[in-house]
């Protein structure tokens, strides 16, 4: 299998892994390290499994991405992440803090392409259903909507 990190350490948060750190796996070849990317359709095009070892996230646009382009996530069991991944449906979610379940389930979808394409499958159709332009325009429309009626 192939490890690629994309994006750059967010200096602002305490629990991100710093620049030298991710360059010492580079370094003994544990992972690629493509940094920041604007090209994100380009990234889905080439991986097979997009995974968010998070602890906190509000709804992660990365999520939705990976969804939108059927690849099947791997994700902790935190808000946000529980919004998009419906364990064992979409993808699998794994306890925050427990490298053994995060690679339990890398390996479970590494080793069936047969899962992983159905629940890439899946989540597409969970995106389109639940997170499309229409769907957050009429959802924020009935937000401003109450806001207004309130006052």
């Amino acid at each position: 299998a192939r490890v690629v990190l994309v994006g750059e350490p967010d200096a602002g948060n305490p629990t991100s892994i710093d620049e030298k750190t991710i360059q010492s796996w580079v370094d003994d070849g544990l992972v690629e390290w493509w940094g920041w990317r604007e090209d994100m359709r380009e990234v889905y095009a080439q991986c097979h499994i997009v995974t968010l070892p998070s602890f906190r996230e509000g709804v992660p646009t990365v999520l939705l991405e990976a969804a939108a382009t059927a690849r099947p996530i791997i994700a902790t069991d935190v808000p946000g992440c529980r919004d998009v991944v419906e364990h064992g449906v979409n993808g699998l979610l794994v306890p925050p803090n427990d490298e053994a379940a995060l690679a339990e389930a890398l390996l479970a979808l590494i080793k069936d392409a047969t899962l992983r394409r159905r629940m890439g499958a899946a989540g597409r159709q969970r995106v389109m259903q639940k997170y499309s332009v229409l769907q957050i325009n009429t959802v924020t429309e009935e937000v401003y909507r109450s806001l207004l009626e309130s006052h």
